[in-house]
């Protein structure tokens, strides 16, 4: 570790919340003669990197900015450097630093990492960051959503994961959850009935009880049997929530699954797609006390996963539906992509096919087993 780089981490963690990039700046200037230094954030649609400092975005494929954001390494393009800020695998975006020559890139995206882990654990206590990745306003009903998920992005020996809502600025019920203890993964994806405010609500309630019950340690069927009583209990039927429920074995590789009316499971093996028949249950509080029943799935080294909601089916595009056929051919195409950039191609070809902003509800996660690790 040099000494510059101890000097930007501490920089970086005396800083005040809203200075953390302009304390970086100033670092780099004195240690490094770099007169200009700024952080672009991804924005919420995953299509635009967003300059803190204002200015305008970067949209353009191709772009060294974008470079370095998709292969999440550092990029030298004209006396302009552009390095990775991401942590566990979460891209918060990109940091563009000039003057700077090629040899000092590795050295600076150190501290771009530190400045990603700061990032993240300040996120909660400001809006400054917040703020500034949007290119404009949600609804309230997407605010909630986006205040519900566990991040975007996450990477670690053993497994990759992603996940996107569409439309990213507007998006009401449909949502995601994951968690890992090392061991094991969960995942949910999540789509309450209803539209605008009380979907978000209805997905909220769901969210917090299913993460309840799973941290009570019990099996996925009886967290699917206590989020659907604590729903069935406050709405008596009248509204409920379809769901898919995985927990995956990191050792192993065996998916213990609950279908309760859920989006569909997709599997990519070798490059052929092929939708996974699960017993498809009643959703979660439709009915009281309904028992859920757990299905098994063996994942081989490499296998990737899709949790794909209907709206992504369903989606229409002059007077023509997406489909499977579309979505098998797209899913056969992210064979080599990372996980992240696997749901942002599906979702920016489904953007395309319907010539703008989805008008119903899509989630779609990505989760990749690599394999046991020592």
């Amino acid at each position: 570790m040099t000494e510059p780089v101890d000097k930007g981490r501490a920089a970086i963690t005396a800083a005040p919340v809203d200075l953390l990039v302009t304390r970086v700046g100033e670092l780099f200037e004195r240690e490094y003669g770099i007169t200009d230094t700024d952080l672009l954030q991804v924005d919420y649609r995953l299509a635009a990197l967003l300059p803190l400092g204002g200015g305008e975005p970067v949209t353009t494929p191709g772009h060294p900015a974008w470079r370095c954001f998709d292969h999440q390494s550092p990029t030298h393009a004209d006396g302009v450097g552009y390095l990775p800020v991401s942590m566990r695998g979460e891209r918060r975006g990109v940091l563009r630093v000039t003057p700077v020559t090629d040899a000092r890139l590795a050295e600076l995206a150190e501290v771009a990492t530190a400045l990603a882990h700061e990032l993240a654990a300040v996120d909660a206590g400001t809006d400054v960051y917040r703020v500034a990745r949007r290119s404009r306003r949600l609804t309230l009903a997407a605010e909630v959503q986006w205040e519900l998920l566990p991040g975007r992005s996450r990477l670690r020996p053993s497994f990759s994961l992603a996940g996107q809502l569409e439309p990213a600025y507007a998006v009401r019920g449909d949502s995601f959850d994951w968690s890992d203890d090392g061991e094991r993964v969960w995942l949910a994806t999540i789509n309450g009935m209803g539209e605008g405010v009380a979907a978000s609500m209805l997905t909220t309630l769901a969210t917090c009880a299913l993460r309840n019950a799973r941290r009570a340690g019990i099996p996925l069927a009886d967290q699917a049997a206590l989020a659907d009583q604590a729903i069935y209990d406050l709405h008596r039927g009248e509204q409920y929530v379809a769901t898919l429920l995985l927990e995956l074995d990191l050792r192993t590789g065996r998916l213990t699954a609950v279908d309760a009316g859920s989006p569909r499971l997709v599997l990519l093996r070798d490059g052929e797609v092929s939708i996974q028949p699960l017993e498809e249950q009643f959703p979660l509080g439709m009915f009281e006390g309904t028992n859920y029943r757990e299905q098994f799935v063996q994942l081989q080294r490499g296998d990737r996963l899709f949790m794909i909601s209907d709206g992504v089916i369903e989606a229409t595009g002059s007077a023509e539906r997406y489909g499977q056929t579309a979505l098998d051919r797209m899913l056969r195409r992210t064979t080599p992509m990372a996980a992240l950039d696997a749901v942002r191609s599906l979702l920016g070809d489904l953007r395309a096919f319907v010539a703008g902003d989805l008008t119903d509800d899509a989630v779609v996660v990505c989760l990749d087993w690599l394999g046991p690790q020592p």
